[in-house]
């Protein structure tokens, strides 16, 4: 059974699951769970200023434990050292873009509320910066960023079935 420590980086795709799988991570192991886009998104998707958002993260992974979910370069310099473990969902991007697409049109319809009284449009097939595109965009990026992260400290989960599998199995 793996074991994982205190402090717990998710990183992926828009929609591979991570904020499932922290929320999920941070339950299991009774650690408090962050969400980076809640801190980066301020009220009508207005970017938190840099400085604001690295305080805010810096205090966030600055406790003794937590899971923290999201793909930040900005701020993987001061946080990665604090990181125990880092759980990649390198999932190909046919596992999970179909859900994201019925994720998206769920919250455009419903006007489900993300963070900070932000919704995603309704027109969202017309934005290019939607997740739905991002994910398309930045899949290769992410497996270029995250290849070299230490072997010993990163989980590399390639498929919705080992993801599952793994956090079935983790010892608190």
């Amino acid at each position: 059974m793996p074991t994982v420590g205190p402090r717990v980086w998710v990183v992926g795709n828009c929609g591979s699951g991570k904020t499932t799988t922290a929320r999920a991570l941070a339950e299991r192991l009774g650690v408090p769970h962050v969400e980076l886009d809640a801190l980066f998104h301020g009220p009508g998707w207005v970017p938190t200023d840099e400085d604001a958002f690295r305080a805010a993260v810096d205090e966030v992974t600055s406790g003794p434990a937590w899971v923290v979910d999201g793909n930040y370069q900005g701020v993987v310099g001061p946080f990665l050292p604090r990181a125990d473990t880092v759980v990649w969902l390198d999932l190909p991007l046919r596992a999970f873009w179909p859900r994201l697409w019925k994720r998206s049109i769920t919250r455009a319809v419903d006007r489900t509320e993300l963070w900070n009284g932000n919704r995603e449009s309704r027109w969202f097939v017309f934005d290019p910066e939607h997740p739905v595109w991002w994910a398309l965009r930045r899949h290769h990026e992410y497996r270029r960023r995250y290849a070299p992260l230490p072997e010993d400290r990163v989980v590399r989960l390639r498929r919705v079935r080992d993801v599952e599998a793994w956090l079935g199995g983790v010892q608190v």
